[in-house]
């Protein structure tokens, strides 16, 4: 039958299922629907009933060969389509799922759904919708995951429709813009979110990150925050404050018989169960993945900056975050010239424009002392940071705190101080890993200088700041001779008396401590610096005698009786080590070595 009988001759539509003639060509079967669409119009539905039956016929094999064919002589077709008239058909196929098809008639479909979406424009959202909801697959595709003929299924649905969307983004300029309005908030665990994080850095990595992947970025960090603070505290080993994490990390690492730099199982989550870990655990593997093709791609400096954006929202002002942070360690580990070098001076800035007004719906000393929380663990654990470079910043803080105690007022009140207490301690932490290589150049050790001042303050810091960080700053302070203007400051008096009246301390939150999730862990470890690798200014060896000689409230068999006030511990607290200041003659041997040495030379010395 030709095209001009088909067109001529109306007795041709009314042919018994004509949807299954085989003499039909491809163009002689668009004439045939595009007639049977229009007859519609005129009162005459019989043949357009039957193109809908077939349309409904996703799960009837028998009927494949006609469904395919149906769909693409609609391709061909679309303008021929109203969306009054032809509602019925129109609605079927918006419901359909690619999770019901067999590879061909995918096919079959895409191609329809990128005419509707491209040929007008009218039926764009219900298209992108219909493509969009593919990225959360039905329970029985969930449940069958493990299986290869379902994973198989799966990969086949989710590259038909990335493909589908990159098409109808290039063919309609405003596509990318309703895509990223559509993205729907999931608030579900397990496979689901993955499958769904998954497609969205897929996006992000098209057409649709290049106009606006701020937005998928604040998507992916807002849901690996809810499901990172969902995580029991009780599956997490505390810190034991009368210790403190130095301790607490050498322990774990003898206990699990780690090497020297291999990854530190600090409350490995995993063996627990909890899908929540498991789940959290495999999102952040596939954002570090994304986040290496990105670097592959030469865009990880434009991606950082809207991951920055969204770790900013999201993941920065938020108390005893533990693992979603660390997206940022690892973008900064790939490019520690530019995201490296970025992420501490954003940090920085925070800081430094502390008495600037913020629009933050939260505290905004809250959001600064986190801004400086972050920085000290970042320069601390950060192997892929030159010592210079942590130097910089190092003299940045210190001069910002003396130009605080040379112009803060007569109030003493530690709850009005917190910014300058920040910055106290983020040095003191800083200098408990970097403490050799800085006092190593000359220059570096010159920049700390105005440090014994503010640390001698009446503001008192040492009062304010960590215990654990405090001693173990002044034990290093002390053998390498870091403050060499006076021997005025007395270190045994100070651990004795100032470690043991602090009132309100800041917040033991270093956000960048040993990762809790293994294969996450496994990103993170090789540019990491656990403490087992630190050398510090005394020697390790000696350092078991010196540990005999803590003394807890004087008493040496108290440990026992105070084992539960920790807080108690720790306001009496004193170690008194048995070297002394180190003489003149070995300061100025220090103070003449080269200006200028690489830290590559020395890799394990921080």
């Amino acid at each position: 039958m030709g095209a001009a009988e088909v067109l001529t001759d109306p007795s041709s539509l009314y042919e018994s299922n004509y949807m299954g003639k085989g003499d039909l060509s491809d163009t002689d079967m668009v004439i045939t629907v595009r007639n049977t669409l229009a007859s519609v119009q005129n009162g005459e539905s019989y043949r357009y009933d039957e193109l809908v039956k077939t349309m409904q016929a996703t799960k009837n094999s028998d009927l494949e060969a006609q469904l395919v064919t149906a769909l693409k002589a609609l391709s061909s077709s679309v303008a021929y389509l109203d969306i009054i008239h032809h509602e019925k058909l129109l609605s079927l196929v918006f419901r359909m799922s690619l999770w019901d098809l067999k590879p061909h008639v995918m096919d079959a479909l895409v191609g329809l759904l990128i005419s509707l979406a491209v040929t007008t424009g009218k039926y764009l959202d219900p298209c992108l919708n219909m493509l969009i909801r593919h990225f959360l697959p039905p329970d029985w595709v969930i449940k069958r995951l493990s299986q290869p003929r379902v994973m198989k299924q799966k990969m086949e649905v989710l590259s038909r429709v990335h493909e589908a969307l990159l098409k109808i983004c290039i063919l309609f300029p405003r596509a990318p813009s309703r895509i990223l309005d559509m993205l729907p908030k999931i608030n579900k665990k397990g496979q689901v979110v993955e499958i769904f994080v998954e497609n969205l850095l897929k996006l992000e990595n098209s057409l649709m990150g290049q106009d606006d992947g701020s937005k998928i970025f604040m998507m992916v960090m807002e849901r690996l925050r809810d499901m990172d603070l969902e995580i029991d505290w009780d599956y997490i080993p505390q810190d034991d404050s009368s210790r403190g994490m130095f301790d607490m990390e050498l322990e774990d690492a003898v206990e699990d018989n780690m090497k020297e730099g291999d990854e530190l199982p600090v409350g490995s989550l995993t063996s627990d169960g909890n899908v929540v870990f498991e789940s959290l655990d495999k999102l952040m593997v596939l954002s570090f993945d994304h986040l290496e093709s990105c670097k592959l791609a030469g865009r990880l400096d434009q991606v950082f900056e809207k991951l920055f954006e969204a770790f900013e929202k999201f993941i920065l002002d938020i108390d005893k975050i533990k693992v979603s942070q660390f997206l940022m360690l690892y973008a900064c580990s790939l490019d520690p010239e530019n995201c490296g070098v970025k992420f501490a001076s954003k940090l920085m800035d925070i800081f430094l424009f502390s008495n600037k007004p913020t629009t933050r719906q939260v505290s905004p000393s809250l959001l600064w002392m986190s801004a400086m929380a972050y920085l000290a663990s970042y320069l601390a654990r950060g192997k892929f940071l030159p010592v210079s470079y942590v130097a910089s910043i190092l003299k940045r803080l210190v001069d910002e705190c003396a130009d605080y105690c040379r112009t803060c007022n007569d109030d003493i009140n530690s709850d009005a101080n917190q910014i300058f207490y920040s910055g106290c301690q983020a040095i003191m932490y800083v200098l408990c890993f970097r403490m050799r290589s800085t006092l190593a150049v000359p220059l570096f050790r010159s920049e700390l200088i105005p440090l014994e001042s503010i640390l001698m303050h009446k503001l008192n810091p040492l009062k304010e700041c960590l215990p654990w960080v405090v001693a173990e700053f002044l034990k290093q302070a002390k053998a390498g001779g870091l403050f060499v203007v006076s021997d005025s400051f007395i270190f045994d008096k100070l651990l004795e008396s100032e470690l043991s009246c602090g009132s309100k301390r800041l917040d033991a939150f270093f956000p960048f401590d040993p990762c809790l999730l293994k294969s996450s862990n496994s990103f993170i470890s090789r540019n990491f610096i656990y403490w087992s690798m630190v050398r510090p200014t005394y020697d390790k060896d000696d350092d078991d005698e010196e540990d005999a000689e803590i003394i807890v409230n004087g008493d040496e068999e108290s440990g026992e009786e105070e084992e539960d006030d920790v807080d108690h511990v720790i306001d009496k607290m004193s170690i008194t080590p048995k070297h002394s200041f180190m003489n003149e003659m070995e300061r100025d041997r220090l103070l003449k070595m080269p200006s200028l040495i690489r830290p590559s030379i020395s890799p394990q010395s921080f």
